[in-house]
C-alpha cells in the first residue's frame, strides 16, 4: 500500500508550504489545488464554483455556474454539493492508489481512512498567522481585513469538515501529528518530520 500523508491546516499556519516541501523532500506526489481541476472535469462544474464550496457548505440558494451558464438553485444546488463531494472522494482514492503522496485539505484524512494515511494538522498562534499573511499580502489588504479573513476561513474550514465527516476539525485526537508552526522555520521543520518517513 502506498504511503499517504494528509495535511489539514489553519489558514496562515504555513500548512500548504509544509505539505509541498515535505512532498519534495520525500519525492512524493503533491496534491492540492489540482484536485479542484479534476473535480471540475468530473462534474462539469466551473472551478470557480468548486473553489467556493470546497471548504464550506454554501447556502442552498448560492448561485451555481455549470460550465459558463447559470444553473438552478435550491434542491438542485444541494444535489450538486453532494456530486462535488462524491467526485472529490473518487479522485482522492484514485490518487492514493497511484503512488506515495501528500494531500492538503479536502477532508482527505477522513475520505482516505481505509488507506491508513498519516494525518498531520498544522496550526500556529493567531499573531503568527497574521504575520505570515501580512508578509505574503500581494493585494495590499489592511491588517484588520487579514485578521477577519483568517477567522472566517478557519471557521469555514471547520464547518465544512464537520458537515461532511461528523468529526471535529483540528482536534488533536483525530491526527497522528500536530505541528505548531509559531516562530518555526518551515523548511527546517520539514527536514525533521521527513525523517519519520525515511
Amino acid at each position: 500500500m502506498n504511503q499517504i500523508i494528509t495535511i489539514a491546516r489553519e489558514f496562515g499556519s504555513g500548512g500548504r508550504e509544509f505539505g509541498r516541501r515535505l512532498a519534495e523532500e520525500l519525492g512524493y506526489e503533491y496534491y492540492d489545488k489540482e484536485i479542484i481541476t479534476e473535480i471540475a472535469k468530473k462534474t462539469e462544474l466551473s472551478e470557480n464554483y468548486i473553489q467556493q464550496i470546497i471548504e464550506k457548505k454554501p447556502h442552498r440558494l448560492f448561485p451555481i455556474t455549470v460550465g459558463q451558464s447559470f444553473a438552478y438553485a435550491g434542491e438542485y444546488g444541494n444535489d450538486l454539493l453532494i456530486k462535488v463531494f462524491n467526485a472529490q472522494c473518487e479522485i482522492l482514492k484514485d490518487l492514493a492508489e497511484k503512488s506515495n503522496c501528500v494531500i492538503v485539505g479536502r477532508c482527505a484524512d477522513y475520505i482516505l481512512s481505509d488507506y491508513h494515511p498519516f494525518k498531520i494538522f498544522v496550526y500556529s498562534s493567531f499573531d503568527s498567522k497574521v504575520k505570515r499573511c501580512v508578509s505574503r499580502n500581494s493585494d495590499n489588504l489592511s491588517e484588520s481585513v487579514i485578521k477577519k479573513s483568517i477567522k472566517r476561513i478557519d471557521k469555514d474550514r471547520s464547518k465544512y469538515y464537520e458537515f461532511y465527516t461528523g468529526n471535529k476539525w483540528g482536534v488533536k485526537e483525530n491526527y497522528d501529528l500536530c505541528l505548531n508552526t509559531t516562530n518555526v522555520d518551515i523548511k527546517k521543520l520539514v527536514e525533521i518530520v521527513a525523517q519519520l518517513f525515511k
